[in-house]
């Protein structure tokens, strides 16, 4: 069972910036967007490429997607659903809170 992560201040994560951290050994991309913040495994289902310095598209109506930068698979960051080949199996979301001054995450998919 995995422990909540802190991840930033709330202060000193602005909206619009990423954080990758480390969770059970597993790394996290966590996004701080106009309507709240995301987490999903920093690992592309398609190759195994990292996500995080990927293209950000989307807004707070229609939703957002992070694209590959190695091979343009493109991924919902609140489902973890692919949107866009050459991927075909979602990767995963994680739970996040904010305690006190704090934004946590954990990876709860072996509890």
């Amino acid at each position: 069972m995995s422990d909540w992560v802190n991840v930033s201040r709330l202060a000193e994560f602005p909206a619009g910036k990423r954080r990758v951290v480390e969770v059970d050994g597993v790394r996290i991309a966590v996004f701080h967007l106009d309507d709240g913040f995301y987490a999903i495994e920093d690992v592309c289902s398609h190759d195994g490429g990292e996500l995080a310095s990927g293209e950000l598209v989307g807004n707070k109506l229609v939703g957002y997607e992070i694209t590959c930068p190695r091979h343009g698979a493109r991924f919902n960051l609140k489902t973890g659903a692919v949107t866009a080949p050459p991927a075909y199996e979602a990767v995963a979301v994680l739970p996040v809170r904010i305690d006190g001054e704090w934004l946590q995450v954990r990876d709860d998919r072996w509890d």
